[in-house]
């Protein structure tokens, strides 16, 4: 719409015909709508709670599209439209409900507006979500100390944004104040340290989420209770909803923890740093780390080379081989474009299924005998192998000391990750069929390199933001290459490498801690 400038540089012709539209009041009567239904699930009873929409219109732009809020002191399943105030994407009214028949008063902007703004701002949202829903409370009051609410293998987790069912889902806590404005700074220190959440809790008061749309905004909401519900369950019982096996809470060592805990809450929280470990994670590679680099190069390797025509062949109709193919096509056109030897154009696939595999089969070998660290190609030999070790055809490979260091670390509260150049399917299929059983209990989570090259710092500033620690020197990476230990060093993380039978031998001049074994640490 083009026409008179209004405030903040709305551009329309008539901002009161505007907001008076029937885009805008859409948006008031859904906000009204979700307002209702949110105190039938106890979100936002006795007036508390809130929700606000960004009015979604394709003829504005974004930085300029307007923001439907509820108010504050209005019973919220008694709310109409007429009830909302309008803001300009600055937070500016422009809008607001007239005086209510009883008690003749104009209901006020909600006490949350300053802390909607700050998740419109930095995280780009669509809608907003407060909730003072009972179980979004209680999580934090579990452990008064924590600054974090985690939670792990659970399926509801695939419902928050960019996370799966082997992600473990970590949400900061920020700490409540008397009036609702006053948690502006410490939301906005939260968002900033935690960059992939969706939500964040006030302790003893309830939750904030966001997403790119009012949508994803009330489904993530749900997710979020849902867990939360259930982690106050598994709490009752004793069962540890923290850790991916989800066992049984020692009762003796869990009740001499929880005496601490409210013995230095008692005292003002003044020893609480002091007695939290100095290791919160701990990441492991797996080639000449967790396992030996003769069954990646004598074993999966080849078996990869020897099985990609016959899986390609078994496959080539699938959705994901199609996929694996497009993604190999682009990595040979990059390829070609720097000059790389041992790289052929892969044709398009009218040129005939059997072209096509023949060109796929030269490209992939020749990655595999040039060892390279490619996305492409590390898909490509997950889902092969998986046929591998669904036909009995591949067993993974650890060293005898990993099962029991994996079980001792994680009985310790050490979160476990891996942090491989494979792909993430092929790392969860070597820990899934090992000799020892099924290793996945003790890992929480898988990083590879979409995430970032294993020789580049910021591969491990990212991992650092996944997996939630205050720092990253809480984080202790182990791997058998030297410029890996550099790299995340460099991030902060400890390093630590893995002398193992069969790695390349290290310099005389290297600065870090070596072992030989995980029961070393």
């Amino acid at each position: 719409m083009a026409g008179v400038a209004a405030a903040n540089g709305f551009p329309v012709l008539n901002l009161q015909a505007y907001l008076e539209g029937k885009t805008v009041l859409e948006t008031r009567a859904l906000v009204a709508d979700l307002c209702r239904q949110f105190y039938t699930l106890g979100w936002v009873s006795g007036t508390g709670g809130s929700i606000t929409i960004k009015v979604h219109d394709d003829s504005i732009p974004k930085p300029d599209q307007l923001i439907v809020m509820s108010p504050s002191g209005v019973q919220k399943e008694r709310m109409i439209s007429e009830d909302m105030y309008v803001l300009s994407s600055g937070g500016e009214v422009l809008s607001k409900p007239c005086p209510k028949s009883y008690p003749h008063k104009t209901p006020k902007c909600s006490d949350c507006a300053p802390l909607f703004m700050k998740a419109y701002q930095m995280c780009n949202a669509g809608a907003v979500i407060h909730s003072h829903g009972m179980e979004s409370c209680l999580v934090t009051m579990i452990n008064p100390l924590s600054n974090e609410f985690r939670i792990a293998h659970m399926e509801m987790i695939k419902g928050i944004f960019g996370h799966g069912y082997y992600d473990e889902l970590v949400i900061p806590i920020i700490e409540n104040t008397a009036y609702e404005r006053e948690l502006t700074k410490s939301l906005s220190e939260a968002i900033s340290a935690y960059p992939k959440t969706t939500a964040v809790l006030v302790r003893n008061h309830g939750i904030y989420v966001w997403g790119d749309s009012w949508i994803s905004a009330k489904t993530q909401a749900e997710c979020y209770h849902y867990l939360f519900d259930a982690a106050i369950k598994l709490h009752q019982l004793g069962i540890d909803w923290t850790s991916p096996s989800h066992g049984f809470i020692k009762n003796e060592s869990y009740q001499r923890v929880s005496k601490r805990k409210f013995e230095v809450y008692a005292n003002a929280g003044l020893a609480f740093q002091a007695s939290k470990p100095s290791r919160k994670c701990i990441v492991l590679d797996i080639e000449g780390t967790t396992t030996p680099i003769s069954f990646v190069t004598e074993i999966l390797f080849p078996y990869a080379r020897d099985n990609v025509r016959k899986h390609l062949i078994s496959t080539y109709d699938t959705i994901e081989t199609k996929d694996d193919i497009e993604l190999l096509r682009a990595q040979v056109l990059d390829d070609l474009e720097k000059g790389i030897l041992g790289c052929t154009p892969i044709p398009p696939d009218d040129a005939g299924k059997e072209e096509v595999i023949e060109s796929l089969v030269v490209n992939v070998e020749a990655m595999i005998k040039a060892d390279r660290k490619i996305t492409a190609l590390k898909q490509l030999q997950g889902h092969i192998w998986r046929t591998g070790y669904d036909n009995n055809e591949l067993q993974g490979v650890v060293f005898n000391d990993v099962p029991e260091a994996l079980e001792r670390w994680h009985d310790g509260g050490i979160k476990i990750y891996i942090y491989s150049s494979g792909s993430r399917e092929a790392q969860r299929l070597i820990f899934r069929n090992t000799v020892h059983g099924d290793l996945r209990k003790y890992l929480c989570g898988f990083f590879d390199t979409t995430i970032g090259n294993k020789r580049d710092a910021k591969s491990y500033c990212e991992i650092s933001q996944s997996v939630g620690v205050d720092k990253p020197s809480e984080i202790l990476f182990i791997t058998d290459v030297y410029q890996e230990a550099v790299a995340a060093k460099a991030a902060g993380l400890e390093a630590i490498i893995s002398i193992r039978p069969g790695n390349a031998p290290l310099s005389e001049n290297h600065e870090f801690k070596t072992i030989t074994s995980f029961a070393e640490i």
